[in-house]
């Protein structure tokens, strides 16, 4: 359970920055260079490799150098923590809900 809620926070925290996000959306469409990323954003470079490794390090994305270019692709897979954590979130407002419904419905 530890080892998932550190998982968890790791990507919660990599999510957590309004560039971030706007890479993640944009490499749902499909991969793309650092430079054409970047380009979406009002920083330097340096700036935004920083995003990039902080993704990386998170594992939701993956880099690759061919020559001088390096591509980010998304890791899918990872946001299945985010997926898994708000589902058991929502069976529990689910649940919680269901109970107050019956709780103001049912007659004395």
């Amino acid at each position: 359970m530890a080892q998932y809620a550190e998982e968890l926070d790791t990507v919660f925290v990599a999510l957590a920055d309004p560039t971030r996000r706007g890479v993640v959306r944009r490499l749902g469409e499909g991969p793309a260079s650092v430079g054409d990323l970047a380009g979406a954003f009002p920083m330097t470079l340096p700036s935004f490799m920083k995003h990039v490794h902080t993704l990386e390090s998170a594992g939701l994305i993956s880099t690759v150098k061919t020559g001088r270019i390096r591509t980010c692709v998304l890791n899918r897979e990872r946001l299945a923590v985010v997926d898994d954590w708000l589902a058991e979130q929502r069976s529990v407002w689910e649940r919680r809900t269901d109970r107050l419904e019956r709780f103001v419905t049912e007659e004395e």
